[in-house]
């Protein structure tokens, strides 16, 4: 590394650390504010406040941000190299465009590297200590019913329900289906169920069974309006905490969706997307990096303001790109795998676009 690969390298990380310090600043101070009367009247105690709740609050607003961050830190300094005609007496000293990246790639790769390694480890435990500190003194966690749930029970025993509420505990369409071989040896179908929780027992009404001999020819149907029965499965099977995957670290993530596919459950995809974002958001630092320095390189009558003002607009808009893909993989079928790579492939063709429209 030269000396100017030094210099441009301390002036990204410095300014990259300096906006991340004053935005996290500015968000607690909202945060304290929002909340100052849940801890004043849930009597939170101060160590826990600070060091339970905002000490692990920290990392997760620093990743969150991290690729709006990484483009503004780019944004402020080029703009300032570039209005001091830095940029230009580099490249007119014989410095390709292409090595001036060099320096800006390797701060890009230690941010890749820090917020990959927070995301993946430190996030999650962290998301845990923070998450119960709310449930106690903020609000307090609470589960929600699931949709369209499909899951195996026990070797050859599947269950289906239409839809599932978690507040009284009924469910709508339901089906369990039993299986000798691979054939079908029963249905039951119920247009409600409920759970009894003194009977523990579930409660099944409006329900049609069907019996099929060995030829999968129906046998006998029986139609009986209300009966009780004890089904190897409870509530909590048919209800996920809210962000319970932001307490999963990446191997129990990946353990976490194993298991749901080999029940067979559905609606795993915000389990997936969650994974898939995980490792991909990371990497759109290289390319709102890339974007960063093809605009601020240019020195421009608007200065500073010019640039930072594109360059808001744009990381909103990438910010909005990965939140509606990955909507349309949890409710549209998108595969998650591409949910969440479509923003980092559309905004690195938008990136190299302004490379090579940058001045050289």
């Amino acid at each position: 590394m030269k000396k100017i690969d030094l210099y441009i390298l301390k002036k990204f990380i410095g300014t990259y650390i300096f906006i991340v310090g004053i935005i996290i600043a500015i968000v607690i101070v909202f945060d304290l504010v929002e909340k100052m009367d849940d801890f004043l009247e849930k009597q939170a105690p101060f160590s826990m406040i600070v060091f339970d709740y905002y000490l692990n609050l920290i990392p997760y607003y620093a990743n969150m941000l991290s690729p709006l961050l990484v483009f503004l830190a780019v944004i402020f300094f080029t703009s300032q190299m570039a209005g001091r005609t830095e940029i230009i007496a580099i490249l007119a000293s014989g410095v390709s465009f292409k090595r001036l990246m060099f320096p800006y790639a390797i701060g890009a790769t230690i941010i890749v590297i820090a917020t990959y390694f927070l995301s993946s480890d430190v996030i999650p435990v962290a998301n845990r200590t923070r998450l119960d500190f709310e449930g106690k003194y903020i609000k307090a966690p609470k589960d929600y019913g699931m949709d369209d749930i499909h899951m195996q029970i026990e070797p050859g025993v599947y269950v289906y329900l239409k839809t599932f509420s978690s507040f009284t505990n009924r469910g709508l369409r339901f089906n369990i289906e039993k299986y000798n071989d691979d054939k079908l040896v029963s249905r039951l179908f119920a247009g409600q169920i409920s759970y009894d929780s003194l009977k523990t027992c579930w409660t099944l009404n409006r329900c049609t069974q069907w019996d099929f001999d060995e030829d999968g020819i129906t046998h006998k149907i029986t139609k009986f309006e209300s009966v009780d029965s004890v089904i190897n499965i409870l509530p909590s099977d048919f209800t996920k905490e809210r962000k319970a995957f932001e307490m999963l670290t990446n191997r129990e993530l990946t353990e976490h969706i194993e298991e749901l596919r080999r029940r067979n459950v559905g609606n795993t995809e915000e389990f997936e997307i969650e994974l898939r974002k995980r490792q991909a958001s990371p990497f759109a630092a290289y390319i709102l990096t890339l974007i960063g320095v093809s605009l601020a390189s240019r020195k421009t009558r608007g200065g500073m303001g010019v640039h930072i003002g594109i360059g808001l607009v744009l990381s909103f808009i990438f910010i909005l790109f990965l939140t509606v893909s990955s909507s349309f993989a949890v409710n549209g079928g998108m595969n998650p795998i591409l949910a969440v790579w479509l923003p980092n492939i559309t905004f690195s063709l938008i990136g190299i676009y302004l490379y090579n429209m940058a001045p050289k």
